[in-house]
């Protein structure tokens, strides 16, 4: 019976049919291999001979995964809209909502990048920053000691050194003024 109804289907629309059909099953295989953890991107690498060196974009347009979400609005919107606009307007119409899909898509995978964030200590984030000192510090230079510093939610114990004449104690408050040597230089605050 199926069979009959879709054979009796104008080209257009049974057009949208299968497109809609195909890129379901195929963004449905994709999501499941996403949700298992499988490398699902299944992008296309075309061979272009263009400088995008300057383009820093965290995703790409022409992908088989953005083909398969333009391809879902394209088809979906056509059958389901199909007799309500003149073909040529569905058309249209449909192309537009497969653009707004892609353009969903980016949006997206943009918020998700925004999720992201880069743990890696770098000395240079604990300049200008205060912290406790864990060990002595003699002063002036004579030998160094050892300061804790929270950075990102995490506590790092450093070598450090004072330009002070005075040794600073642990349990001070201090300042971290200059690096060198992978040693932090303080004030006491």
């Amino acid at each position: 019976m199926f069979p009959e109804y879709f054979s009796e289907m104008p080209t257009l629309l049974q057009s949208f049919w299968y497109l809609a059909f195909f890129a379901s099953l195929i963004f449905i295989f994709q999501t499941i291999l996403t949700f298992i953890g499988s490398d699902a991107s299944a992008d296309v690498d075309a061979d272009f001979n263009g400088d995008f060196q300057h383009i820093d974009a965290p995703f790409e347009l022409f992908t088989f995964r953005n083909l398969i979400n333009f391809l879902l609005g394209f088809g979906w919107t056509g059958a389901a809209f199909y007799g309500k606009f003149s073909e040529t307007l569905l058309v249209l119409f449909a192309f537009v909502v497969g653009l707004i899909f892609v353009a969903i898509f980016f949006v997206i995978i943009k918020q998700i990048l925004k999720l992201q964030e880069d743990n890696t200590f770098d000395l240079n984030n604990v300049l200008g920053k205060s912290g406790e000192i864990y060990m002595t510090i003699p002063g002036h230079e004579t030998g160094s000691g050892k300061v804790q510093i929270s950075i990102k939610g995490s506590i790092h114990e450093l070598d450090a050194m004072t330009h002070e004449k005075e040794k600073i104690e642990a349990g001070s408050i201090v300042k971290v003024m200059k690096i060198e040597n992978k040693i932090v230089f303080v004030e006491k605050i």
